[in-house]
């Protein structure tokens, strides 16, 4: 599946799938080892890589550079609720980051929702004001379930 991550500042795109115990990220390979560290195959070699979260980013240091990544989550766009956004996958909310008429700016985090044992962060598809917030912290939430309502 294609995803979308910002790494040093700039978004790539990068195809990450499951194989096993190992996850494809584009051409490479990586494992996560019993002690938490990361083995990477680049360039037919392996290397070891330390990552640490710290607030929404990861930060990944291997062959003495460091990456900070950031995978962030717009919620899908819904043609049917005028604006509305939708959540990508059934989950709960964890944190509600605005309220009802907040102006935000695109990109700008609304919300914090676990589905798949994994964070997705919600965050405005464009500039606007927040009409409505449909859910609260603790909710439970099916996809498609419009999330927040956007206004312009």
């Amino acid at each position: 599946m294609l995803h979308e991550f910002k790494v040093n500042g700039e978004m790539a795109e990068v195809t990450v799938a499951r194989e096993g115990q190992e996850w494809l990220l584009g051409e490479y390979r990586a494992s996560v080892l019993t002690d938490g560290r990361i083995m990477v195959q680049l360039d037919g070699r392996s290397r070891i890589a330390h990552s640490a979260k710290v607030g929404d980013v990861w930060w990944v240091h291997i062959d003495g550079h460091i990456f900070c990544i950031e995978k962030t989550e717009a919620g899908s766009a819904d043609g049917d609720s005028d604006g509305g956004m939708t959540a990508p996958m059934p989950g709960k909310i964890l944190e509600v980051k605005v309220a009802d008429g907040q102006t935000v700016e695109a990109g700008e985090l609304l919300l914090v929702m676990e589905a798949m044992k994994m964070e997705h962060r919600i965050v405005a598809p464009t500039d606007g004001v927040v009409a409505k917030v449909n859910f609260s912290t603790g909710d439970q939430v099916q996809q498609g379930d419009v999330l927040v309502e956007m206004s312009e």
